[in-house]
Order: structure tokens, then sequence, then C-alpha cells
């Protein structure tokens, strides 16, 4: 079982919408027994809140059910996970600096790590922003996230 994580900041908008878009990837490639996917946040203000209703309107457009709740990342999440994906490169930071002993460096990556189109790049907040910054994302997600699962089968043999 391959386990990933994806974290932004409050887990509302970005990382469910990586765990959504993830998820379903899998599924349509007949992997969903091989990976256990969730995502969290670096921050803990919107914990036990379902993702961001205009989100989710965007997210389920494209025919992504975003259905996770929001939680705070944990230091067994750090254990737990073969594979933590920050959104930005705050996220990124804070994810290392709970990883007081630097244990977990080599899970950790950038979302758009994985992207052909935005390598280098952060997935930006669309939370402040007007609908465009939603879709602006899922586009971002949608192309990382194909990268990701094609560097996880290949680096794991599925």
């Amino acid at each position: 079982m391959v386990n990933v994580i994806f974290v932004c900041m409050g887990n509302i908008c970005r990382s469910p919408s990586g765990e959504g878009v993830f998820k379903s990837l899998v599924r349509d490639t007949g992997l969903e027994n091989e990976f256990f996917i969730d995502s969290a946040g670096i921050y803990s203000y919107h914990a036990g809140e379902p993702a961001d209703s205009r989100m989710r309107k965007h997210a389920s457009k494209r025919g992504y059910d975003l259905t996770s709740i929001s939680r705070q990342l944990s230091h067994g999440d750090l254990k737990k996970f073969d594979y933590i994906i920050a959104m930005d490169g705050n996220n990124y930071k804070d994810i290392l600096r709970l990883d007081r002993n630097g244990e977990f460096g080599d899970k950790v990556f950038m979302m758009n790590d994985f992207s052909a189109v935005h390598a280098g790049s952060d997935v930006p907040d669309p939370y402040y922003g007007g609908p465009q910054g939603f879709e602006i994302v899922l586009d971002m997600l949608e192309d990382s996230c194909r990268g990701l699962l094609h560097s996880i089968r290949k680096q794991n043999g599925l």
C-alpha cells in the first residue's frame, strides 16, 4: 500500500482538491486497492469543516467529489505517509519544521515538482481570489497529479 497525503495551509481548498483529483486518477487506473490517499492542513483553524464550497463547486464541474473533512497535519502523518505533497513553499517549510529530527525530508515534495507545465511553481491559494483561481488550481492539480501517479507507479512497480 502506498500512502499519499496532500498538504496546504487550512485543508479546505488545495489539499482536498489534490486528494480528490488523485483519488479519481487512481480509481481510473484500477489501482485504488494499492493506495491510501488523504489530505491535511498545516493549521487547525478549519478542522472539522468540509472543503470550501466554492472549491467543491468547481471540482464537481470536473467530476471530482471532495468529501474530506479538514484536519491538521500531525507528526504521526510524517511517519505514516510515503509521499507528503506540499502545495507551496511555505507549506513545504512548515512540514519540514514539524520533522524536528530531520527523519522524513526525503518523503516531502512540492506538488508542482510532478508537473509537466508548472514545475518549480507553487499551487496558488484561491481562497481570497475569484472563480478563476479555483480553475487554475484544478488545472495545476490535474497536471501534477498525473505526473505524481506516473512517478509512484514507476518507483513502486505498479
